[in-house]
């Protein structure tokens, strides 16, 4: 009797363990060291324990192991958070599909000859995303001074994979860490971007990191770069200071006191789009590492990481990181629009490039 309800517990745990496809590893270690506890105290059950007992103390794990999983939620979701403060390099694995990508033509001769290198991050799913800025901002790409790549994460649904390498085999522009690709691992995408960027182009000048939701002002930005093309250790963007964490549980922002008990963050750059120079990219990834992870990636690498490297942070106007009026003239005079969806980039683009088109 004792053997069949220890097996059938044994099952029932199996049945509900939490899967470790690409989730906050510390989740996994703790769930399955709740799980071999349980097995545990199974085990040490003699023939001679009575069935009563034997009951009340599987009853007991089974609630504690219950309270550990309703206290977690899967990472592919907004609002999912880790259970515990943990070191990013717990959380992150290192590495890249490059055998899918052009990276010669992404950063050619590890970035000696390149001016500036624009990474956009991107959601698996975007393909109209990808497609519009191809077909649009990216063409600078083709520059022998500018180099562009989307970065993605990966996934478990296998033909949203395959759709993805299909894409790849076309196009040699998309990045793909080993992280699953979510709200909650945005903080893994950027320091995937700066591994990748450390490792195969370490000597550009500058680097754009930007979502795939932005019409990017490419000409405006390398004149950006031109006039502080000798300045070095610095993060250029729209810098936000006293901004106070969100405690609201409702919020995307959401950032629990177990993971930051601080009463406000430090300066940072908000993350639609910022500028690096290329000589902090080696820094920022190790200390990232090191670094307790939030969701929130440029708080996290604007703000803490680059607090804790004593790197500048500079405001600059044109970068507005916001949703503002789509017309000719406002846009020839920013380097980052927000919200912009895949046929607002054609439009955005060819005013851009309308000669007849007069601003004052």
């Amino acid at each position: 009797m004792r053997h069949q309800i220890k097996q059938n517990v044994t099952n029932k745990i199996n049945s509900s363990t939490i899967n470790n496809h690409g989730s906050n590893r510390s989740i996994y270690l703790e769930g399955n060291k709740s799980f071999q506890s349980l097995l545990a105290v199974s085990n040490q059950l003699t023939e001679s324990s009575g069935i009563e007992d034997i009951k009340t103390i599987l009853r007991n794990q089974l609630i504690e192991m219950k309270k550990f999983s309703s206290s977690i939620q899967t990472l592919s979701g907004p609002s999912a958070l880790p259970v515990l403060r943990e070191l990013a390099m717990k959380l992150y694995e290192p590495g890249h599909l490059n055998e899918e990508i052009d990276i010669q033509k992404i950063c050619m001769h590890r970035g000696l000859s390149l001016r500036l290198l624009i990474l956009i991050t991107s959601a698996q799913s975007n393909f109209k995303e990808r497609m519009s800025i191809r077909r649009t901002w990216m063409n600078y790409g083709s520059r022998q001074i500018v180099g562009m790549a989307f970065i993605l994460g990966r996934t478990t649904n296998a033909s949203l994979n395959e759709s993805l390498n299909k894409e790849n085999n076309i196009y040699g522009d998309m990045i793909r860490g080993h992280f699953i690709d979510s709200y909650f691992n945005l903080t893994l995408k950027t320091i995937s971007m700066l591994e990748w960027a450390d490792t195969h182009c370490p000597n550009v000048k500058f680097i754009l990191k930007t979502d795939d939701d932005m019409f990017i002002n490419v000409p405006k930005l390398l004149d950006f770069i031109d006039a502080r093309y000798k300045n070095d250790r610095t993060i250029y963007g729209r810098l936000v200071e006293d901004w106070k964490p969100i405690r609201n549980r409702t919020s995307k922002y959401f950032v629990p006191y177990k993971l930051y008990n601080g009463w406000q963050y430090p300066p940072f750059t908000t993350g639609p789009a910022y500028l690096l120079t290329g000589d902090i990219v080696h820094e920022l990834y190790v200390q990232s590492l090191n670094t307790y992870y939030i969701q929130l990636e440029d708080v996290f690498i604007t703000g803490f990481v680059a607090k804790r490297l004593k790197i500048r942070r500079e405001h600059a106007n044109e970068f507005l990181n916001s949703r503002i009026s789509l017309r000719p003239c406002k846009i020839r005079n920013a380097i980052s629009v927000h919200k912009i969806k895949p046929r607002e980039q054609y439009h955005l683009w060819r005013d851009l490039l309308d000669s007849t088109i007069k601003c004052k």
